[in-house]
């Protein structure tokens, strides 16, 4: 894992260099910010219930921006060529540019915190839910990171990238709220697949290893194509 483990420090590193991060970061407290804090003060509530139920949206657009360069630049400019010349697996790429982007959505939850703890000093706030929602959070994103990986395997272009891993990533969150155009028969499978039904049974404070393992099979999912994609390739 020391090769993965190289590769994470320098994807992470190359977010930071260029200013894609500071803007998508931006974007993304500007959003959360905006929204979280409009509802807020209009119920009066002290609950994060209003970020939380954004937060697969917003991850939808975001993550799949994070991710979309990952391997569709390198693809673009012929660096990967170079980097598989190298005492490297594909396992290792895979890997390491998977945890790259599993940091950069905690680095953006982060400054987040600062929401549950605004709330705290004017009500009475259930920490319970906030932590599971934090948790379900990392869980969802790093389940569209995989996704967005795929993506960028698939194409040299970036937007192309994007748009595929925003596709899935949209429609695995508004699955569940599509089911009355769905057969009977089939909506307990379908209801199963929507990531947004796990994320906010988690986000509730209430942690089924059901949630857990759909998360860890999208990751999976995700990641093996990815291989795949990069074995057939190269």
């Amino acid at each position: 894992m020391r090769q993965a483990f190289q590769i994470f420090r320098k994807e992470f590193r190359s977010y930071f260099v260029s200013p894609i991060a500071y803007i998508v970061i931006s974007i993304f407290l500007l959003v959360t910010g905006w929204f979280f804090f409009a509802t807020f003060f209009l119920f009066g509530q002290a609950t994060l219930r209003n970020f939380f139920s954004l937060l697969p949206i917003v991850f939808s657009f975001v993550i799949p921006a994070v991710t979309m360069r990952l391997v569709a630049e390198e693809l673009n400019v012929g660096s990967y060529e170079i980097l598989m010349t190298m005492p490297v697996t594909f396992t290792d790429v895979v890997i390491g540019k998977f945890l790259a982007a599993v940091a950069f959505v905690v680095a953006m939850l982060i400054p987040t915190l600062a929401y549950p703890i605004t709330v705290s000093t004017v009500g009475q706030l259930d920490w319970g839910p906030v932590v599971g929602g934090y948790i379900g959070a990392v869980l969802l994103g790093s389940a569209f990171c995989a996704i967005g990986l795929f993506a960028s395997t698939l194409t040299r272009n970036q937007i192309i990238a994007f748009i595929f891993g925003m596709a899935i990533c949209f429609v695995l969150t508004l699955l569940d709220k599509m089911l009355f155009f769905l057969p009977r028969s089939l909506l307990g499978v379908l209801a199963y697949l929507g990531a947004d039904y796990h994320f906010q049974n988690i986000s509730k404070g209430i942690i089924d290893s059901r949630d857990i393992i759909y998360f860890f099979s999208v990751c999976f999912i995700g990641l093996y194509g990815a291989y795949l994609v990069l074995r057939e390739k190269y």
